[in-house]
């Protein structure tokens, strides 16, 4: 009531504030946006992705900068969907494309390889069950920023919208997506 309608449309006032930015493609986000919220972060990296395997494509030295955030104190941790998972051959179905699903999460792993024996770096498959609540939905987490991208029905995720949140309040959408993927890592088994 105490602002102007002008000003109320304009100006974000509820939980939207976390809202930074969107996108109506993943891949329309630049690749320096990621190497940024990478950099910044100091205390937590969270890439709850079904493959993540583009992140190892765009990023250059993707394996020396995790290397270096681990080392340097910040918990890495990838959330995967398992590549001989029935959820696996089920989105290969539904999109098939030449470069599979499992082919891009053994991508993943890997690159992953390569930082076995690193400490604070973190790798798990989805419980089974949480299967479709993965492939659906990816959450990578940057400290109090996060890219999410909820996946639509047929395309590869590069395809999909993409969101880009900073945390500002508790229980907004931040947190809403981040405890979504915190509860899936949780039910995850090791890689």
């Amino acid at each position: 009531m105490i602002w102007p309608d002008a000003v109320r449309a304009n100006v974000k006032t509820g939980h939207d504030r976390e809202m930074f930015a969107a996108y109506p493609y993943r891949s329309a986000c630049p690749s320096s946006v990621w190497g940024q919220l990478i950099g910044d972060a100091k205390t937590d990296l969270l890439f709850a992705g079904f493959t993540n395997y583009f992140l190892w494509l765009e990023q250059p030295d993707f394996v020396g900068t995790l290397r270096t955030k681990a080392e340097a104190g910040c918990r890495v941790r990838f959330l995967l969907g398992d590549p001989d998972g029935e959820t696996t051959r089920q989105r290969e179905r539904i999109e098939g494309v030449a470069l599979s699903v499992s082919t891009r999460i053994r991508i993943t792993l890997e690159s992953l390889a390569k930082l076995r024996g690193v400490d604070g770096l973190e790798a798990r498959f989805s419980a089974p069950d949480d299967g479709p609540n993965h492939v659906g939905l990816s959450v990578f987490r940057f400290d109090e920023h996060a890219l999410v991208t909820p996946h639509l029905a047929r395309v590869v995720g590069h395809d999909s919208p993409m969101m880009h949140l900073r945390r500002q309040s508790s229980g907004g959408l931040f947190d809403r997506f981040s405890e979504h993927a915190e509860e899936l890592w949780e039910r995850g088994r090791p890689v």
